[in-house]
């Protein structure tokens, strides 16, 4: 019966009919496993958030007899032959960076009056050029020595020695700049000054319950540089003015900092953030503009947080000094800032520190509203291009102190979604990074760690990444592009820095200012307008020579980054065929040099 019926759907020509049939059911099927295998419930996530936290090559048990596999990749591709490259041209070429040197756009603006010349015109398109080396550039002197000493050759800017004679901000003596510790107001040194500040206010528990600080005109970031000593993270913060190279200086010793000016847009970073703010002599008028730049520092400090604000008008009494603390007095007290703590060194040299409020209570209370209160859709995510605001930021539902470092590193941040999905999705984070930093990353891929100091994490997520790395002596500048889900608050909670960007545009460093440039599935969620040749040269122009790119990727995005970066003279390696490692030599094109 059974062959008769067989032979019966051969006579009837049904076969062709069962057999797309069972092909169609057995797609259907795998379908439905692989969705199955890739839904979440939790929005912070995409498709390549997933990828990562379930990584396609898993690493081995620490302590397996097994090593995180280096196998031996095939021949790899040519050069890509359509990419010829030129040094960068002019007399700042060295020290080019797109967005904030773009003379042409700065010579149209209708005014400089709120420091519009310091701000980001980027230009378009992107110049696609290789910055040359100093005369002389070698590898930069090792953390910590580094802290107080840099190779003249790297950072070949003499102006400040001469400028700053009288306040110890640098000085040169043979091959080397030494950055003894001074600065405008530290008369008797950083250190002096660090201690003074916590004896005024004891509160502030320098590395416990004050971490994360912002320091606004930071000079060479002396003040950041010796409050690592203390478990404290500082961002440094100058614009490229006439202190010629401050903030090159910062990164060549070491030390956290960024480009930036408080003019006429917010500071890439998110509301109520920083424990404490600082500014010693930084030469901005806090109430112009109808106080717009200190309500603006107001958005980004933390509830409860400090300004710690160390200048003339504190401590003198001439008219024109008292004027401007008059003016501060009027506008501190219209934001319910109060006064915590004031005080005088014995060298001369005075101190204010206001505390932001807790409560909207005072808010409520003001006989004049004004500044106004922000509305609400005035909140918004990814200060990025965003005009300054002349309101009041409203205090977050959640206005709670983080936990005492180092337990807020660990802890749900406060700025994290009540979901219960969110918080363990955060966690598996944590465990993702720690497993893959401590037996892939450490062990497995080739990079000389003891050589790392400064390191951008370009797509950092909830700061995983940065937190696996805590124990080493290194820093990460944690970057959330705008394209991703706003996390930099997350990371901020966590006792980490961080800062916006764009990946379409240039990044607010001066070249060669980083040691490692981490990026996990940045690339394959990039808009449009992003070219993978434009983000390699970026990268070529941010990284110092002798330093990594380490990139986990799709295969299709390591396939095009691989021919670009080999163009470029750089050594790449792939492991686990997903994580790609590129190495920096010292080649640039017609100077002769030789990629290693």
């Amino acid at each position: 019966m059974a062959l008769s019926a067989v032979q019966n759907l051969f006579k009837e020509r049904k076969y062709p009919f069962i057999l797309a049939s069972s092909i169609l059911l057995l797609l259907f099927v795998t379908l439905l496993v692989l969705t199955a295998g890739s839904q979440s419930s939790l929005s912070f996530y995409s498709q390549s958030d997933l990828r990562r936290i379930s990584s396609p090559a898993p690493p081995p048990p620490r302590g397996s007899s097994v090593p995180a596999p280096i196998e031996e990749q095939p021949p790899p591709p040519p050069l890509d032959s359509s990419l010829k490259w030129e040094a960068c041209k002019g007399p700042t070429a060295v020290d080019f960076i797109p967005c904030l040197d773009n003379f042409k756009a700065i010579k149209q603006l209708n005014s400089r009056r709120h420091m519009e010349h310091r701000e980001r015109h980027c230009p378009s398109p992107s110049p696609r050029c290789l910055v040359p080396l100093p005369k002389g550039y070698k590898a930069p002197v090792p953390w910590p020595k580094s802290r107080d000493m840099i190779w003249y050759n790297n950072v070949p800017h003499p102006k400040l020695v001469e400028y700053k004679r009288d306040q110890n901000w640098v000085q040169k003596s043979g091959d080397y700049f030494h950055f003894p510790g001074g600065g405008t107001q530290f008369k008797d040194g950083v250190d002096n000054y660090i201690q003074f500040v916590e004896k005024t206010l004891p509160a502030i528990e320098w590395g416990k319950h004050v971490r994360v600080i912002l320091d606004v005109g930071c000079g060479v970031a002396s003040f950041g540089g010796y409050l690592l000593d203390k478990d404290v993270i500082t961002m440094s913060l100058a614009p490229k003015d006439e202190h010629e190279a401050q903030i090159q200086f910062a990164l060549e010793r070491g030390i956290p900092a960024t480009l930036s000016v408080i003019g006429t847009q917010m500071l890439t970073f998110p509301d109520n953030t920083y424990d404490l703010i600082h500014c010693a002599r930084c030469r901005v008028h806090w109430d112009a503009d109808g106080g717009k730049p200190l309500l603006e520092l107001n958005r980004i400090l933390r509830p409860g947080g400090f300004f710690l604000w160390s200048a003339t008008p504190v401590y003198r009494n001439d008219e024109r000094d008292q004027t401007v603390w008059n003016a501060m007095v009027d506008l501190t007290k219209s934001m319910c800032w109060k006064v915590v703590a004031k005080a005088m060194e014995s060298s001369g040299i005075g101190l204010v520190i206001y505390q932001k409020p807790v409560s909207p209570s005072c808010y409520q209370k003001r006989e004049e509203s004004s500044p106004p209160l922000c509305e609400q859709q005035d909140q918004r995510q990814h200060s990025w291009y965003v005009p300054l605001g002349g309101c009041l930021n409203r205090l977050p539902d959640n206005s709670s102190w983080p936990a005492p470092w180092p337990t807020r590193l660990r802890t749900k941040p406060l700025s994290l979604s009540s979901e219960v999905e969110t918080e363990q999705m955060f966690y598996e984070d944590s465990k993702h990074w720690s497993a893959l930093v401590s037996d892939v990353y450490l062990e497995g891929l080739g990079i000389n760690w003891s050589s790392m100091r400064n390191v951008m994490d370009m797509n950092a997520g909830y700061g995983g990444f940065a937190a696996a790395l805590i124990d080493m002596p290194l820093w990460v500048m944690n970057v959330v592009p705008i394209h991703v889900q706003d996390s930099l608050s997350v990371i901020f909670d966590r006792g980490l820095i961080g800062t916006y960007h764009d990946w379409c545009e240039s990044f607010n460093t001066y070249p060669r200012t980083y040691d490692l440039l981490h990026s996990s599935f940045l690339f394959k969620d990039l808009p449009e307008r992003c070219e993978v040749v434009d983000i390699a040269v970026e990268m070529d122009r941010i990284l110092r020579p002798g330093g990594y790119v380490l990139v986990q990727d799709n295969p299709e995005v390591i396939n095009k980054l691989g021919p670009v970066l080999r163009s470029l003279h750089w050594s790449v390696t792939l492991h686990q065929e997903q994580f790609l490692v590129g190495k920096k030599g010292f080649w640039r094109p017609g100077d002769g040099s030789i990629s290693t």
